[in-house]
């Protein structure tokens, strides 16, 4: 195994995405979710280190009838937190949208707390006032 961590595209499995998430201060999901959800992913970037789960990141949606594509799961390991590597994922990420989202698209995303930071390296701006984004949790 190699010591310096590995970035992929890759949809990471069910119980290891559901320990990153937690791990990372996110929300928990079921397995049934996860099982579901996962495979439905539009694109996904797995980072390992010696075949651990230490990050990873999603986009999703339908990427054509619908031209909204939307950034979740952005989750590094504590243990390797503020080594880049949440930047590195977000660049997979969006290499992948440039090079495969239909014209017009949009993509979207809701950052917690300071992590909006991180995504305006990437272009992205908040819509308020023009537009204010919305949320019905169930």
């Amino acid at each position: 195994m190699t010591l310096v961590p590995q970035l992929s595209l890759e949809i990471p499995g069910a119980d290891e995405y559901r320990a990153l998430r937690s791990a990372a201060g996110l929300s928990a999901m079921t397995p049934e979710a996860a099982a579901v959800g996962l495979p439905a992913s539009w694109c996904s970037v797995c980072v390992r280190h010696q075949g651990e789960l230490i990050g990873m990141g999603r986009v999703v949606g339908d990427g054509g009838l619908f031209l909204f594509l939307f950034v979740v799961d952005i989750a590094v390991a504590p243990a390797w937190q503020g080594q880049g590597w949440g930047r590195r994922i977000m660049q997979a990420l969006m290499d992948q949208v440039h090079a495969r989202a239909p014209a017009r698209a949009m993509i979207g995303l809701i950052a917690d707390g300071t992590a909006s930071r991180l995504y305006e390296q990437f272009g992205f701006k908040l819509v308020a006032p023009a537009a204010h984004g919305m949320l019905l949790r169930l």
